[in-house]
Formats: structure tokens, sequence, C-alpha cells
């Protein structure tokens, strides 16, 4: 049940993003005069709309994205004519697009065209979308961080290493008996540390975070040490005899690297708890997740790739694979079924929508048509051609016809469609899930 909720929760707010994504260029295109026949969330079957006085305002059955029409959004061919005269195939292709926008201009609405505007009009029409998802990424984020807290991890003990690493067990487990075999007793098991304890100071020096526990462990070096420790609401103060033993190298990210290095040891691991954030740290939080989002649009066509073997082989799917919005949906429909407090919950929730417009940010720039970022490219590349233009003291060489560039659209087109059932496919046979 929770599961369904969760799902529902999540397909709501992903419409909730698409539909404020195209209200960013709906509202600017009506303030600047073009007319708008449509603004629809979704593709595919529309299961309802209403007619404005020009607009049509509707939902469609299948809420993977959306889309505002405006008349005139290329212009007339350079001879002021809508069909040019030559027969070829990329001709013609362009020659019907420039007739089927010619055609739904009616006899008053020739200034009200999208290619009529302005250049930094056309820049506020087209980032409207855009920077509707960044604000809408910026809100969640800061709700999320500020409201509810970020994983941190802190000095309060969630488990006890039973015994001592050594080279052949770096993870200090006993054995199927409890004993520990060929190592002594870990240093925090000797010292009587239990599950819960939360450390106060080790040696003098106080700690409330784990950065902090780590950082005393190694100024302390191996021998022995105090602890302060509070358990169960009472100060009680321990003698631990750390010792140096090889530990794996970990990444930022928590991975490890392969290699192994000798520290001084305690043999404690730390709780995650949700700590609130101050509002100054949420756009850092913003740039690392942004400059990892960037990463992994640079890298998608190998990821895709990779991808789509997995998917022949019938191997084990990469959780840093790409994710459709139908893997999102499932995500959040995890989290809510998770037997975590609602905090918890609602942490992975507002989580996934915030990166999920941030992505779409990130994405909906890129200088490619049909995306908004392609039509802000042909927008700056008329600005600067006009510019050139009245330096040289030459005439206004007029709008940009981005009907030249409709081939490579609709191949781009075509290539996302691709993308999309792909990863859609996989999240539906091959989920990732929030256990790994």
């Amino acid at each position: 049940m929770l599961f369904a909720v969760g799902v529902i929760l999540l397909i709501a707010l992903v419409a909730l993003s698409i539909a404020l994504h195209e209200i960013g260029h709906l509202l600017p295109a009506k303030r600047f005069g073009v007319k708008v026949t449509q603004y629809m969330v979704g593709f595919g079957p529309t299961i309802w709309s209403r007619s404005g006085s020009e607009t049509e305002y509707g939902v469609k059955a299948i809420p993977l994205g959306g889309y505002i029409r405006m008349i005139g959004m290329f212009p007339p061919g350079a001879d002021g004519t809508v069909r040019a005269s030559s027969t070829g195939r990329l001709s013609a292709l362009i020659d019907d697009a420039r007739e089927a926008n010619v055609a739904e201009i009616g006899l008053h609405d020739a200034t009200r065209t999208f290619y009529r505007l302005s250049v930094p009009k056309k820049l506020a029409v087209m980032l409207g979308g855009p920077t509707m998802n960044l604000v809408l990424a910026t809100i969640f984020f800061t709700i999320l961080m500020v409201g509810i807290g970020m994983p941190t991890l802190t000095a309060t003990a969630s488990a006890v290493v039973p015994c001592t690493p050594t080279a052949t067990n770096l993870t200090g487990a006993a054995d199927s008996a409890g004993r520990c075999e060929g190592s002594a007793t870990s240093p925090a098991a000797a010292a009587g540390l239990q599950v819960g304890d939360t450390i106060t100071s080790i040696g003098g020096a106080s700690v409330s975070a784990w950065d902090d526990v780590s950082a005393a462990i190694a100024a302390s070096g191996p021998g022995p040490v105090t602890l302060s420790v509070v358990r169960a609401g009472v100060p009680t103060s321990l003698t631990a005899t750390l010792v140096t033993v090889p530990r794996p190298v970990l990444t930022d990210s928590g991975n490890p690297t392969g290699e192994v290095v000798d520290k001084p040891f305690l043999g404690i691991g730390p709780t995650s708890q949700l700590v609130p954030q101050p509002v100054t740290a949420v756009p850092g939080q913003m740039w690392d997740i942004t400059t990892r989002s960037v990463s992994a649009l640079v890298s998608l066509p190998v990821r895709m790739v990779q991808l789509t073997q997995t998917l022949i082989s019938g191997g084990e799917r990469d959780p840093e694979s790409p994710v459709s919005v139908v893997g999102v949906t499932r995500l959040g429909g995890e989290a809510l079924a998770l037997d975590e407090p609602w905090k918890t919950k609602a942490a992975i929730v507002l989580s996934l929508v915030a990166g999920l417009n941030l992505f779409l940010f990130l994405f909906n720039l890129l200088p490619i048509l049909p995306l908004d970022g392609g039509h802000v490219a042909g927008a700056l590349y008329e600005g600067a051609r006009r510019t050139l233009a009245r330096m040289r003291g030459k005439p206004d060489p007029g709008p940009v016809d981005l009907t030249k560039a409709l081939p490579v659209a609709y191949g781009v087109s075509v290539a996302l469609i691709a993308v999309s059932v792909i990863v859609i496919y996989a999240d539906i046979v091959k989920p990732i899930t929030l256990g790994g």
C-alpha cells in the first residue's frame, strides 16, 4: 500500500515539475504578446483539456514531458515564401515545417509570432522552463537540507567491531562461534563500548561528529586512551588501548580503492542521523550535485552502451546507470515502503525530486534542438549576427531560420526516444533499488 502511495506521490511531483517547467515558458511568451495555442502536460492521447480565450490547456496520458505551442516559431524563407524550389528530401522537410508554421498564423496574428521577438525576449521565453526547474530544485533542496536534514555520521556507535583487523580479515569479523581466530579482541570491545554509546571526548579532546572521532583516534596513535561516553543518558569513562592495523582506503563515495594503509584503530561504526543544515550550505550542495550531473551527461553515451550490453547479456545492472522517470517513481515507492522514520522517507523523496529538477535544468540547456538550449543557441547566434552586421554598417539580417536545423532536431528526437525506451525498459526488468 505504501509503495503504491509513494509511486503516486512521485508521479504527482514529477507532473508538477513538468507543469511548472512549461509555465516557465508560457508566462513570458504571453507577457511578450506571443499567441500560445496549447499548454500540455504529458504526451500521447489527451485525457483532459479546457480551452481558454486562445489557449487550450490539457493533460495527456503519458507524463514524460510537456510542451507549449507558440505560433510562428520559424520565420518564412529568405525569399518571403513558404515553399522553396528544391525538391530534395531535407529541403522538403524544411518547407513542410514552414508551411505548417505559417498555416497556424491567423489573419490578425502576424505581429504575435515568436520569431518576431527580440533576442532578449526569445531568451526569456526559452530559458523560462529550465529556470523554473532550477527554482524548484533550490526549493526542494532547501526544504530537505534545512527543514529535514542531511545524513550525517555522528559520534554515536552503531556497531562495535568484535576483533582487531588483520591483513586477511580487514573487517575484524568474528567466526561463526563468535571467536577472534588469529587476532585479539578489538580495542572498543575490550574497553566495553556498546552500541548506542555516544563518545564525547577521546584523550581529552572533545568530539561531536564522526570526523572528530576519526581525527582524535589518528592524533592519539597506538596505546591507552581515555574515552568519555554517554550511555543511556549517563556519562561514564572507559579506557581503550588503540592499536595500529591495516585499513582499506576509501573513495569520497565510500567505496574501497583496493589500497590498504596502517592506521590507529578503535573499532566502532558511526550512526547516521538527519542533521539540519544552515541555508548557506544549500548552494554548495547544489554545486556538488551539479558537477556530478554534468559528468553524468558527458558520460551518458558510454553509460547507455553499457546499459544496453547489460540488458542483452543479462548481467547485473550498474547502480550508477541512467534512470528514467519510471525508475525515479519506483524509488519513491520504495522510500515510502521502508521501515524507517517519516523524516528518512521524506528526505529520500525530496532528494529524488530535487535531483531530477536539477538534472532537467542542465539537460534542457544542451545547445541542440529540439531542447530549449537549441533555441537559446539560435537566439544567441541571431543576436551575434545582428550585432556584427550593425558594427559593419550592414542591414539587419533578420531572425535566424532554425528550420534548417530541423533534420538534426528530428534525428536528436529519435535518439532521445530510443534512450528513453531503453532506460524505461531497464527500469522495468532490471530496476535499481534503494538496497543497491
